[in-house]
């Protein structure tokens, strides 16, 4: 499981004469941007294609993850408020 989120970006330099300034601009990249949250601040750290691929399945994971714990929160709840009825 991993946190977080990968975005695909495309940027430009600060040389004014590059391609990327041009109009159609071609951009540089593309560059995988994985960020995350700690102690409520955004970090983030530049990926490897490879890398970005791989740390996308361990994020959807992650996101599976915390779906099923949401559900079974729910179910626990709808569960304890039943028995509270029938008291």
């Amino acid at each position: 499981m991993l946190p977080g989120t990968i975005t695909e970006r495309q940027t430009r330099c600060g040389k004014p004469s590059c391609a990327c300034h041009h109009d159609p601009p071609r951009l540089h990249g593309p560059y995988w941007h994985w960020t995350r949250k700690i102690a409520n601040k955004t970090v983030g750290r530049y990926l490897t294609k490879d890398q970005a691929q791989e740390s996308q399945r361990w994020i959807d994971n992650d996101r599976r993850i915390r779906e099923l714990l949401a559900r079974l929160e729910q179910i626990g709840v709808q569960r304890l408020n039943a028995d509270q009825h029938h008291t």
